[in-house]
């Protein structure tokens, strides 16, 4: 739905990466809408994505993608963005109306440098609220000119130092397999991008399990779960029945199969980054 012309437009700034996203990118863009200051940030798309984006009114930046950290870093620096908050999305992500609305109303004096917001993961349809960890929580809302991404596996995290706050408005990631040879491709390439980062980095103290929050837990926990034997039986026990994912419905059942199966590709490839490190 579309917002009604007669009322102003909300005075949020938002950052969708795209490549190649003509079929998702514009529920992504109805989504955010109410956004007075909306930039997509291509990395050299082949279909109509570019031209979808400017129809919408969205300003677009085109840069070479190299890793989620670097790309929203580029685009923070690149933006010229309009306001103190600066929301991102992918194409495969939408905003919820109450959460544009808490991210406009943040006051610029706040005392953080950026938020945590918790996706809600649709399977086909259907939210797996339990098997998918929910909340998981990701720095999403940010300070224009204050904040930094950092790499993290194949995904991005805040940059040691900065100081955060919630959110209680979700978004929503589709995570949707319409094509498992492509889902396959990409999760290969994130589980090796895991591996290496993985091996990188250095490790967290093991008492962060109780005294790390929720969310030191949950990175303590991935952490952890390198060392564990059968770890695609495990993970697949863990959010299937550990976490209540059988409550989840049926669409669980196929998204808790996946994950063991990424756990595998997770498992190949860092015996092969290790290998690699010993020459």
């Amino acid at each position: 739905m579309m917002p009604d012309p007669t009322r102003p437009r909300l005075p949020l700034s938002v950052l969708i990466l795209t490549k190649n996203e003509e079929s998702r990118l514009p529920t992504c863009l109805r989504s955010v809408a109410e956004c007075d200051d909306i930039v997509v940030l291509d990395s050299g798309s082949t279909d109509r994505t570019v031209e979808i984006a400017r129809a919408a009114g969205a300003r677009v930046l085109v840069n070479p993608f190299r890793d989620f950290a670097q790309q929203r870093n580029f685009g923070m620096a690149a933006g010229a963005f309009r306001h103190p908050w600066v929301f991102h999305l992918d194409a495969d992500e939408t905003m919820t109306p109450e959460l544009v609305r808490e991210c406009a109303a943040l006051p610029a004096d706040a005392p953080c440098e950026g938020y945590y917001a918790a996706p809600r993961m649709m399977f086909h349809g259907h939210w797996l609220r339990r098997c998918t960890d929910f909340p998981a929580w990701q720095a999403r809302c940010v300070r224009t000119g204050k904040f930094e991404f950092v790499q993290a596996g194949h995904g991005q995290r805040e940059a040691p130092g900065m100081r955060m706050g919630y959110l209680q408005g979700t978004y929503l990631h589709d995570i949707s397999v319409p094509d498992l040879a492509e889902w396959e491709a990409k999760h290969r390439r994130y589980a090796r991008e895991e591996a290496e980062a993985f091996l990188a980095q250095p490790q967290l103290p093991i008492a962060q399990l109780w005294r790390g929050g929720p969310l030191g837990r949950r990175r303590a926990l991935k952490q952890l779960s390198y060392a564990l034997p059968a770890r695609p039986l495990l993970r697949f026990i863990y959010q299937y029945f550990l976490r209540g994912g059988a409550l989840d419905g049926r669409a669980a059942w196929g998204y808790c199969r996946l994950l063991a199966r990424y756990e595998r590709f997770a498992a190949e490839a860092l015996r092969e980054a290790r290998r690699r490190s010993r020459g």
